[in-house]
């Protein structure tokens, strides 16, 4: 039997291999996702930026560095979770996300969590937390621990602001690190 290690580096070289939609012709890199195999705790961002397109990592700028930032303050480090997008190739000039490259794309980000099979899917943004909860509002749900059943797996997901908010704006950086305290509170409790 494969290892999840094995699976997730297969889901990978399917990715690095995926033409189905057109962002892979202005991509550098893909970025199919990063971590530990066995995280108790999986991380689902937007889609790649400029940095993470150039170096094939997700969350390796700025975004990347307050994310980390955060995770010290809860005791969580890189080597501990699983770090995906919503998208795994990066949009021209960063752009939304398209619903059809979203709805082409999670099949990867599916077939990750189902290998995975987390405790706690930390959704960074609106576009990742649209994926679970579509219609809502991160407004309106960001920081709440809701409990799920998503394609035959029981989910807790908290729905956060995406760390470039952060960085654009001081209220969402401030209800950002609280809401990385309810989730370290959160998780000190499983």
């Amino acid at each position: 039997m494969s290892t999840k290690a094995q699976k997730l580096k297969y889901i990978e070289d399917l990715v690095a291999k995926c033409h189905k939609c057109q962002l892979y012709k202005t991509a550098t890199n893909p970025v199919p996702g990063q971590g530990n195999p066995e995280a108790k705790v999986v991380f689902i961002g937007e889609a790649p930026g400029y940095y993470e397109d150039q170096q094939g990592i997700p969350f390796v700028g700025n975004s990347g560095k307050l994310l980390d930032k955060l995770l010290v303050k809860i005791n969580l480090s890189r080597q501990d979770i699983f770090i995906a997008n919503i998208l795994k190739h990066r949009p021209p000039q960063n752009r939304d996300p398209l619903p059809q490259e979203i709805r082409l794309c999670t099949t990867f980000l599916k077939a990750q969590l189902e290998i995975i099979q987390p405790k706690v899917i930390i959704t960074l943004g609106r576009f990742a937390m649209n994926y679970f909860f579509p219609g809502e509002y991160i407004s309106k749900v960001k920081g709440q621990v809701r409990k799920i059943k998503w394609n035959g797996l029981q989910l807790t997901i908290i729905p956060v602001y995406h760390p470039s908010a952060g960085l654009r704006n001081g209220a969402m950086l401030q209800a950002l690190e609280q809401d990385f305290q309810k989730i370290g509170q959160f998780l000190d409790t499983l």
